[in-house]
C-alpha cells in the first residue's frame, strides 16, 4: 500500500485552534470482519492490534477529570475488542454519551447475537456505515453480501426501537462516495435514503451523515495507483470554504489510538502525525490528565481540505448543516 503522507505534509491549510474538548474518540483496534476499499484505517480480519483494558480505564479517568461529554468508539470493528462491553457499561454508568461506529454486519457475527440488545440497554448511539441504499454499490465497496447483512442488522436495531420516531435510541447512517468526488448535499441525500430504505426495505433511521473520502491509507493508495491523487486534491482545495473552519471536529475532539497515544483527529492518527502543530513525538493520554489544551494549535496537512471542502465533512457529517 502506497503512503500518501509525503504528498500531504507540505500545506497551506489555514491555522486551526482548539476550544474545549467535549469528545474523546478512541480506536479500540484495527481488527474488523470486513476489508472495505474506502477504509482510512486499513482494517481487516487479519489485523491484531487492540486496546488494552488499562488504556480504557485511562479513557474513563480522562473523561471524568476533564469534563468530557462523549466517548466515541471506533475501529476496525470496535465491538471485536474483548473489553468493548465492559467499557460501554462503565462509560454509561459514568454518564457519558457513548457512540459506537458500527459496520452493521458485526451484529450478525457468531457470538454477537445479543450485541444489538446490549447496545440498546446501555442507550448507545449507533453511527453505522451504509455507503448507498443500492445493493450493487454497497457490495462493490464493502464486499459481496455486505448489503444484505447490513439490512439484517438495521432490522434488528429497528425492532429494538433504534431510529424509530420519538425513540431515544439514535441510529445514524453514514454515506461516503464510491470514488474521488465530493458527497452530495446531505439534506437532499438524507431524504432519498429515507424514502428508498423505507419503501424498499421497511427500514428507518435517525439522521444521515455525509462524509468525504480522505486521501490516506487504502483510498489514498488507490488514488496514487490510478493517477487520481492530484486531481482529487485539486478538487478538495478548489471547494474549500473558510466558514467550515469554525466547525471542524479537531477543535473539540481528541483522537486516541489503540496504544493510548493522542492525535488531533482520527485521520492524523492514521498518518501518525503527533498531537499539536509542532508535534515531533507521540503524546500519551496519561500525560494530558492535568493539561488544558484550549487555545493550542492543531496539526494540519493537505488532507484537512477533505473536512472543509463543499458542505464540509466531520465525524458528525456535513458542517454546513451543523
Amino acid at each position: 500500500m502506497r503512503d500518501t503522507l509525503p504528498f500531504l505534509v507540505k500545506t497551506d491549510f489555514p491555522a486551526v485552534y482548539r476550544t474545549r474538548i467535549d469528545t474523546l474518540q478512541a480506536n479500540l483496534g484495527y481488527r474488523c470482519n470486513q476489508s472495505c476499499t474506502h477504509c482510512h484505517v486499513a482494517a481487516s480480519p487479519q489485523r491484531k492490534e487492540e486496546m488494552r483494558w488499562e488504556t480504557m480505564e485511562l479513557l474513563l479517568r480522562y473523561a471524568a477529570m476533564r469534563g468530557v461529554a462523549a466517548l466515541d468508539l471506533t475501529g476496525g470493528a470496535p465491538e471485536l475488542n474483548p473489553h468493548f462491553r465492559t467499557l460501554v457499561a462503565r462509560a454509561h454508568q459514568q454518564g457519558l454519551r457513548v457512540i459506537d461506529r458500527c459496520n452493521l454486519t458485526i451484529l450478525n457475527e457468531p457470538g454477537q447475537e445479543d450485541l444489538a440488545a446490549f447496545l440498546a440497554m446501555h442507550h448507545v448511539e449507533i453511527t453505522a456505515s451504509l455507503p448507498c441504499y443500492l445493493e450493487e454499490n454497497v457490495d462493490q465497496q464493502r464486499g459481496q453480501g455486505v448489503f444484505e447483512s447490513s439490512l439484517s442488522g438495521l432490522r434488528k436495531l429497528n425492532a429494538l426501537g433504534y431510529g424509530q420516531p420519538d425513540s431515544r435510541l439514535t441510529l445514524n447512517l453514514v454515506y461516503n462516495p464510491l470514488g474521488p468526488i465530493l458527497p452530495p448535499d446531505q439534506a437532499g441525500l438524507e431524504a432519498a435514503y429515507r424514502h428508498e430504505l423505507a419503501t424498499r426495505y421497511g427500514v428507518v433511521f435517525t439522521r444521515l451523515l455525509a462524509l468525504a473520502n480522505m486521501p490516506i491509507q487504502r483510498f489514498g493508495s488507490q488514488l496514487l495507483s490510478k493517477g487520481q491523487f492530484k486531481p482529487y486534491m485539486d478538487l478538495l482545495k478548489s471547494a474549500h470554504r473558510d466558514e467550515n473552519l469554525e466547525a471542524v471536529m479537531c477543535r473539540n475532539l481528541l483522537s486516541v489510538d489503540w496504544e493510548g497515544y493522542v492525535y488531533d483527529c482520527d485521520f492524523n492518527q492514521m498518518l501518525k502525525l503527533p498531537l499539536g502543530a509542532n508535534g515531533a513525538k507521540p503524546v500519551a493520554l496519561a500525560d494530558l490528565l492535568d493539561r488544558d489544551l484550549v487555545g493550542t494549535r492543531v496539526r494540519v496537512a493537505d488532507h484537512c481540505y477533505g473536512c472543509t471542502a463543499g458542505q464540509g465533512s466531520s465525524c458528525g457529517g456535513a458542517l454546513v448543516a451543523a
